[in-house]
């Protein structure tokens, strides 16, 4: 059995190859949730529908958002009645009493729907509108992901981090705001001041999450900020880590970021941005892996390949790297 923790891209483009290595039934993706917005009354979870797209063969590997050749008739026609209602258009904030109002699970993170900032494809938003509605009806995030995992056909174990509501607020030299409109709506242009996971003091792991986290994690290069440290300040993840095999992709080559505001965001919260600021960043970490041209000294076992991955080959390749590094520390 195996355990990786996803968030954003990395970690699902790591996916895409990992069949060739871990069995897909004895595997567990824990997703990240501090991302989730309720946009227009309806739950969107980007990071763990990345992966329910992903698994279930139906994702936009262009853009690694949302379903593939997916219609936009909805988005399209929100965007066209503001426009031709002289609104401005971006992100539409709900006011603060409303923040902690209606469903718990979409504290601090509710956004109007009049213009819809965020592109939602019809099918994709047929998924939101299923999952709000199993948690109107009672059902946990936890067993909400079950049904529409089972309805993609999903063989890995696709888990949210918590049931409780956990929201990465950007502090910025333009006032807080949510991750989604910091990165989406605003293309990460603001300067970062710090970041914020609102809630996770309260939130806790599930126990599906805490028996998932007891077999070897894997940690893909995903962004250890925004991708990560929401995962990582729920209460019993970061202590579970502390207990079981970790391996740790860097989304680095020693200075130079990948992709995505991981560098910003790193120094923002007093990293270095570079693989040595990742592996501070990840104090649990057994081991990692690195690419080739990264010669980071980081005192912990390390195994090189080329990280890029443009395609399966090549996430496949870097997921025999993470079980070399496995085999190193288990």
């Amino acid at each position: 059995m195996v355990t990786f923790l996803s968030g954003g891209t990395g970690t699902p483009k790591l996916l895409s190859g990992a069949d060739a290595v871990f069995d897909p039934d004895e595997t567990a993706v824990v997703g990240n949730t501090g991302d989730d917005v309720e946009l227009g009354g309806h739950l969107v979870c980007p990071d763990v529908d990345t992966v329910l797209y992903l698994r279930g063969d139906r994702l936009d590997r262009e853009m690694w958002w949302g379903i593939a050749d997916d219609t936009a008739t909805t988005h399209e026609e929100l965007v066209s009645i503001a426009e031709e209602a002289g609104i401005e258009p971006g992100p539409r904030y709900l006011p603060d009493d409303r923040q902690t109002a209606g469903r718990r699970i979409a504290r601090w993170r509710r956004f109007s729907g009049v213009g819809e900032f965020m592109h939602i494809g019809d099918a994709d938003r047929a998924v939101h509108l299923t999952r709000t509605s199993l948690i109107d009806e009672g059902e946990s995030l936890t067993e909400a992901t079950r049904v529409l995992a089972e309805a993609f056909d999903l063989t890995v174990d696709l888990l949210p981090m918590s049931d409780d509501p956990v929201a990465t607020i950007v502090h910025t030299d333009e006032g807080p705001m949510h991750f989604q409109e910091f990165w989406v709506a605003r293309g990460g242009e603001p300067n970062i001041e710090s970041v914020e996971f609102r809630g996770a003091d309260e939130a806790t792991a599930t126990p599906a999450v805490l028996d998932a986290l007891a077999d070897p994690v894997v940690i893909g290069p995903s962004n250890p900020i925004t991708s990560l440290g929401p995962m990582l300040a729920v209460d019993g993840i970061r202590e579970a880590l502390a207990e079981t095999p970790v391996v740790a992709v860097s989304p680095f080559v020693e200075d130079t970021v990948f992709s995505g505001p991981a560098d910003d965001l790193m120094e923002a919260e007093g990293y270095e941005a570079s693989t040595a600021g990742v592996a501070e960043a990840y104090p649990f970490a057994d081991a990692f892996v690195l690419d080739g041209d990264d010669g980071t000294d980081l005192g912990r076992p390390v195994v090189r390949t080329d990280t890029r991955m443009d395609d399966e080959d090549d996430a496949a390749r870097v997921a025999r790297a993470v079980n070399e590094a496995l085999e190193a520390v288990e």
